[in-house]
């Protein structure tokens, strides 16, 4: 009891009555959490090979699935008050967790990277006139990553209380602002939304848009229950989860989208500054980012503290000067590697989820390593890659979750 009184993040302990979170805070938490400005690449995609009808359409078949995977995360997470790592401890076991830790930690660290980068460089480009490339980055765009990377490992190393207060200031402002520059960019333009959306080569299906929706927040999102463990009981973390999911993404992939179709761009900061709104568009970018680049690296905090058995605190540290050091050269040369990677995480969820629901009520003794687990994350994540059929999340998951059951079986036989 007196490691809950210092530790307000409960590094290793399920998190009690008093520091569950109000309502609107974990709403707040989530949906700043799915404020991810790599959402709007895959809006531009979508609104490059869908017609309006199949871009939202893709939008709820995707937004549904991964309301079904982070939903679950989210009530495990809620119900037991424990993170994603303390889970894995359960399903994987003690060691045979730092698989799953050090795989999320990697791939969140890796973002936390690329985030940086993506509001440097913009800002290097459009606000300072500075000419940036694969091959040459100025000194000032070094000075704007290490300045964002010190505020943005800062609010994740003092915890859940800082998350929720950057989360308040951001959410409203990037969704007032950016929905009133997508709006503003609608009415510019010579042609309705639906219209604009017709135009172009519409050659990819809906189920294969629906695929770009679920992988580009899968990965994130099985980091869920590190948020959602904070929550009053498990129904709050399960619809404010599903909720801020299906809210917030569908507003990234729309400010992609519009962005694409009207201005050309890659996502709303573009069009703010076609819009003349400079400073404004600084502001969205840079706490758009924040929200979801905190929320990874205290993610990458609790994975590492798992591994090493140092403080959250410390790990978070750690993660951050790494994600900041590395943060340009990961841009320009890891994203294919981190999207990679991201097929990965969705089989450690699967396993969480299943192990928690299979094994609800009962004593469950703490293995060394649990190899079912391990093995159906390892063979989960080459097929997610490998197989080019349907959704790659789901495949891996089904197949994380076949070998983790006959592993089950012959345990206990």
């Amino acid at each position: 009891m007196k490691n809950n009184k210092t530790d307000f993040d409960y590094t290793t302990a399920p998190v009690d009555k008093s520091g569950r979170k109000s309502t609107l805070s974990m709403f707040m938490v989530m949906l700043g959490f799915t404020f991810f400005s790599a959402s709007m690449w895959v809006g531009q995609q979508l609104a490059a090979g869908l017609d309006w009808n199949g871009f939202v359409w893709a939008l709820i078949l995707g937004g549904l699935i991964l309301a079904a995977y982070t939903g679950a995360l989210g009530w495990i997470g809620a119900e037991s008050g424990l993170s994603l790592d303390m889970l894995a401890r359960r399903s994987f076991g003690t060691k045979g967790s730092w698989l799953p830790s050090a795989m999320i930690s990697f791939t969140q660290t890796g973002w936390f990277g690329v985030g940086l980068a993506m509001f440097a460089i913009p800002v290097a480009k459009e606000i300072l006139h500075l000419e940036v490339t694969p091959d040459f980055m100025p000194w000032q765009g070094y000075v704007l990553v290490l300045v964002a990377g010190v505020l943005m490992t800062a609010s994740a190393y003092f915890g859940i209380k800082s998350l929720t207060i950057v989360s308040y200031i951001a959410v409203p402002a990037v969704a007032i602002l950016g929905t009133v520059a997508m709006v503003l960019a609608v009415k510019h333009g010579d042609a309705g939304l639906v219209e604009q959306f017709s135009k172009g080569t519409k050659d990819l299906g809906i189920i294969a848009g629906a695929g770009l929706v679920v992988g580009s927040f899968v990965s994130g999102g099985t980091a869920t229950p590190n948020f959602t463990r904070f929550a009053k009981s498990a129904k709050v973390g399960l619809w404010t989860t599903v909720v801020a999911f299906f809210i917030g993404n569908s507003l990234m992939f729309l400010f992609g989208a519009v962005s694409s179709i009207y201005a050309g761009g890659n996502d709303i900061f573009e069009v703010m500054l076609n819009l003349n709104l400079f400073y404004l568009a600084v502001l969205v970018l840079g706490l758009n980012i924040w929200t979801t680049n905190d929320n990874a690296l205290y993610t990458a905090g609790l994975g590492l503290s798992n591994i090493f058995g140092l403080s959250k605190k410390t790990m978070v540290i750690l993660s951050g000067i790494i994600g900041t050091v590395a943060a340009v050269w990961l841009y320009w040369n890891f994203c294919g590697w981190l999207n990679v990677l991201n097929c990965t995480l969705p089989p450690v969820g699967i396993i969480l989820v299943l192990h928690y629901f299979t094994h609800k009520g009962k004593d469950v003794q703490e293995k060394v390593v649990d190899w079912s687990a391990v093995a159906g994350v390892v063979a989960g994540a080459v097929v997610a890659n490998m197989v080019h059929w349907g959704f790659a999340s789901i495949n891996g998951m089904a197949v994380a979750a076949l070998c983790w059951g006959i592993g089950q079986l012959v345990q206990k036989k």
